[in-house]
């Protein structure tokens, strides 16, 4: 695992959030579901999504959103991101769903945000909802995948 001096040299568009092991990440805007999906033989056929309005959400208990992440993240050759919860949201009954951040991906992030708890949840845009955990990586090659963004 990475620490605070080699992540800002890594990602110095994040500098102002490294912490001593991660990076943090804020919340960009909150989605809902708004129809089926699929994954069939490796076709993907996501489910269509809405944003929500406004910069203050209200997560309904028992619900799950689609969050994206502010800024977009190049993680370069060589290294692999693990993304867990910021332990506020957990210990608000409030789980984070993330994946594996490839070598060489480029985009936007985008993380599965669930209410369990009995009551409504209110977050910010901008608010901090993960950490992102680096760890070189031996052998890699680069992500090639459907989510990858071009580079801006």
């Amino acid at each position: 695992m990475l620490g605070e001096k080699e992540l800002i040299k890594l990602f110095p568009d994040f500098k102002d959030l490294v912490q001593p092991s991660g990076i943090d990440l804020e919340l960009d805007k909150i989605y809902v579901q708004t129809s089926g999906g699929s994954l069939i033989d490796n076709e993907k056929n996501l489910p269509e999504i809405k944003e929500l309005e406004g910069d203050i959400y209200t997560l309904k208990p028992h619900t799950a959103y689609l969050a994206s992440i502010k800024r977009k993240i190049k993680i370069p050759k060589g290294y692999t991101m693990l993304y867990l919860p910021r332990s506020t949201l957990l210990r608000s009954f409030v789980s984070v769903q993330t994946a594996v951040g490839d070598p060489g991906f480029y985009g936007t992030l985008m993380f599965m945000v669930y209410n369990h708890g009995e009551y409504d949840f209110k977050i910010k845009s901008g608010d901090r909802i993960a950490q992102a955990v680096v760890y070189p990586v031996e052998g890699s090659g680069e992500y090639n995948g459907s989510y990858q963004e071009a580079e801006e």
